[in-house]
């Protein structure tokens, strides 16, 4: 980025602050369009994984106010040479919609069970526990002090990844 172009996004930045409302991500340049693809490339280089791999990796703050920040890679090999069928039960615990919205809300601010009761179409207390149990065996969920839910810090960013990827 030259002089000019730095004085410009410095003088972009500066009028949002003064308007005080919070700025746009900065404009890139299409050739900068797949720069986390190019360092993932460089990566995958240096250690010399001809066929590949791939990378999640995410910068978020949930409705709830806590910020996360995750990435995880592993080369094509590794990925293709583990059990698949071990996947299973994680992604048996989110394909029902009610424990999507259970763990929605969970990321919202409602961390009890108490709390997730009073929501409309989720079911009895006898189902909220069960899909609670459901989505705490697979790793999606523990509990924390208090009979507090949470999504665990290493599973919120992987969770938005899925999300992510299943609606492409």
């Amino acid at each position: 980025m030259d002089l000019e172009q730095r004085v410009a996004e410095l003088e972009r930045r500066l009028a949002v602050l003064e308007a005080g409302r919070p700025a746009p991500p900065p404009e890139r340049e299409p050739e900068d369009e797949l720069w986390a693809l190019r360092g993932l490339k460089a990566q995958l280089a240096e250690l010399g994984a001809d066929n590949g791999g791939v990378l999640f990796t995410g910068a978020v703050r949930i409705p709830a106010g806590q910020r996360y920040e995750w990435q995880y890679g592993l080369v094509t090999d590794t990925v293709l040479d583990r059990d698949w069928a071990a996947a299973a039960e994680s992604f048996a615990a989110l394909g029902q919609p009610v424990r999507l919205r259970l763990l929605r809300e969970i990321l919202g601010g409602r961390c009890t069970a108490a709390e997730l009761t009073e929501l409309d179409g989720t079911g009895t207390t006898g189902q909220i526990y069960h899909h609670l149990r459901q989505l705490t065996a697979a790793g999606w969920l523990h509990t924390a002090a208090r009979g507090r839910y949470e999504v665990p810090a290493d599973r919120v960013v992987p969770l938005l990844v899925m999300l992510t990827a299943a609606g492409r």
